[in-house]
């Protein structure tokens, strides 16, 4: 994601450049940070003032005061896991953790856009769509303390397990929404029938080969897939401006399917944007790719360190557009949440951070046999085979006293 992929050329060849390149590189002006252009959707500015948008002010105009409380406590709630986990993995019970800091609003507005019999292919951070289909988040954490592969059953949740290599989501996405086509559940106009399916990537991951070969095959077949890019301007290291010469959301026209910018800051805004494109893909009027121009306030993960490669100042420009204090600020406004409320939803991070820390210390590590039990989702003679050599090989260890 932005999260993803691409060093410098120093770190991939393994060569070093030249001095003098880095003397530039280091002394360069640092760009101007961006608000992502009068192209940009938005609904809720960083002020938490409501903007109108003729397009879009109708994908969120049966939005209840309930449903947007039900934003916030998701925001909420999400982060609160998010931290508590970053904690876990400093105190050495995680062995890794990718944050998901400051793109709540874009996971959780994409989420709730969804349909049940919708389908969502993660990379490895999306940690506030997979609350939103309601995956447990101690399943997310044993995947990160190395207990398990992830512990949630795919199909019970429309939301695939989580996927490292960088990019290759995209075309699991663009396949099944393929089939998804096939079986004729696009395009009936039964809403409880018609499907779609969402790929979520960062900005760094729209540099892969995969992620391209996914467009084409998505355009060409007409597929129901939302290609959903949180652009949260690093991928790792690199910032955008060495990823691309034009705004991401453009590239879609060159593969033949409409593209959109959202703020993805605002929650309303990327509920909107998801929805209409959700929509579309099931109706049969095909792909579309979302930007949601964000930012990632903290590490691409817990082994990264920021502050060797971008400043404070761009930091602290975007913790004047967080999400939660966004809409904190609109409901608050507009009389449709009191302290009470606030206070209450604190009060539950608070109890979801003690059960999030007691029940990630007291996974129980797996046997070593259990590595085969996967594998298939029948009895396979090859992997029986090799379970039987390795537990006679952990029984040559055994002694009278014990192993």
């Amino acid at each position: 994601m932005s999260d993803n992929a691409v060093a410098s050329t120093g770190e991939q060849t393994g060569t070093r450049p030249a001095e003098d390149d880095v003397l530039a590189e280091l002394t360069a002006p640092v760009p101007e940070v961006g608000d992502g252009g009068p192209e940009m959707v938005q609904l809720l500015t960083p002020e938490g003032q409501r903007v109108e948008n003729t397009e879009y002010d109708e994908y969120v105009k049966d939005l209840t005061d309930e449903d947007l409380r039900g934003f916030y406590r998701d925001l909420v709630l999400i982060r609160r896991v998010d931290a508590e986990a970053t904690a876990l993995q400093r105190q050495g019970e995680l062995g890794i953790w990718a944050s998901l800091l400051g793109q709540e609003a874009a996971q959780v507005g994409s989420g709730r856009a969804m349909r049940p019999q919708d389908y969502a292919f993660p990379t490895y951070r999306e940690h506030g769509v997979a609350w939103c289909r309601g995956v447990d988040p101690l399943n997310l954490l044993g995947l990160f303390r190395g207990v398990n592969h992830g512990g949630w059953d795919p199909n019970e949740k429309n939301f695939h397990l989580y996927t490292i290599v960088i990019g290759a989501q995209t075309l699991h996405a663009t396949g099944y929404a393929m089939g998804i086509q096939r079986d004729g559940d696009v395009g009936t106009g039964d809403a409880d029938r018609d499907a779609a399916v969402i790929a979520y990537f960062g900005d760094g991951a729209s540099a892969q080969g995969d992620v391209n070969e996914a467009f084409v095959y998505a355009a060409v077949n007409n597929a129901p897939v939302v290609f959903f890019c949180q652009n949260n301007q690093w991928a790792i290291s690199e910032p955008n401006e060495r990823q691309t010469r034009i705004p991401l959301y453009q590239r879609a026209r060159g593969f033949g399917f409409p593209g959109v910018r959202v703020d993805g800051n605002d929650v309303l805004a990327v509920y909107a944007v998801a929805k209409q494109a959700l929509d579309a893909a099931r109706s049969g009027q095909g792909p579309t790719f979302v930007e949601a121009y964000t930012y990632r306030m903290g590490a691409h993960t817990t082994s990264d360190d920021p502050t060797k490669y971008r400043v404070s100042a761009e930091v602290e420009v975007w913790k004047h557009r967080d999400p939660i204090e966004r809409l904190k600020s609109y409901l608050v406004h507009t009389a449709k949440a009191d302290q009470e409320f606030f206070d209450a939803v604190d009060a539950e991070a608070d109890e979801l951070a003690g059960t999030v820390r007691e029940g990630c210390l007291s996974m129980p590590d797996p046997t070593g046999d259990s590595m085969f039990d996967h594998v298939y989702v029948e009895p396979h003679p090859v992997v029986e085979a090799e379970r039987r050599e390795f537990a006679e090989y952990h029984a040559g260890f055994a002694t009278e006293g014990g192993h």
